[in-house]
């Protein structure tokens, strides 16, 4: 397992991290190898810039700008993204990070002669999981439709493997949250963990191979 870990917070000390580093736990457990993008730890620069925008359709020469983590999606077969919700969405930086990094024929194939639609470019990719915490109800996020999420488990969702298991994990109402309701909530990111990575029938098939 080649699992890249988004991860988006300003704060080292937050909770956000806690739920990191859960993540990262389980999936040392699993023997999985890591890549972890620490978005504000590295000053990711989240601006989709004016020559950027008139190179995007330039492949390969627009994963230039970006093309350590063009490396990372293109290696991975696990894609998990840790992050706070702010205002129903995602913080800006991990959407500047969608608009740069997933990119013409790194992440999906643009409209041709025979094909009118986009089509998914990270087929390779077999598990996402999606954690996050959210000031709002579960009530509340649902009525205003919960866009972080959804951009996530559908919109990049579309462009991974057709059966592409996936996860999600959510503490709402963080702002009056409890040590019991967080530590409740990391319980849940394991279990949501354990689940997303366990073996898929392939790999079971090629375990089984390897013992034969």
């Amino acid at each position: 397992m080649r699992a890249l870990v988004v991860y988006c917070h300003p704060d080292p000390s937050s909770f956000t991290a806690a739920v990191r580093d859960v993540v990262l736990s389980e999936l040392r457990a699993a023997k999985a190898e890591i890549r972890l993008r620490d978005l504000y730890g590295e000053g990711f620069q989240p601006i989709l810039t004016q020559s950027e925008w008139q190179g995007y359709l330039n492949c390969p020469g627009n994963r230039a700008p970006v093309a350590a983590p063009a490396d990372d999606l293109q290696w991975c077969d696990t894609l998990i993204f840790v992050y706070p919700t702010w205002w129903y969405g995602l913080p800006a930086i991990l959407k500047g990070w969608l608009d740069r990094v997933l990119l013409p024929d790194v992440a999906f194939l643009m409209p041709d002669e025979m094909n009118k639609n986009i089509r998914p470019g990270l087929t390779h990719i077999t598990r996402l999981g999606v954690f996050t915490t959210c000031g709002a109800s579960r009530w509340l996020t649902f009525i205003v439709g919960a866009p972080g999420k959804r951009t996530l488990l559908r919109g990049v969702r579309f462009l991974c493997a057709k059966s592409c298991r996936t996860a999600f994990a959510a503490h709402y109402l963080m702002d009056s949250s409890t040590p019991a309701s967080r530590k409740a909530h990391l319980d849940t990111v394991r279990r949501a963990l354990t689940r997303l990575i366990g073996a898929l029938p392939q790999e079971q098939g090629a375990q089984t191979g390897a013992r034969a």
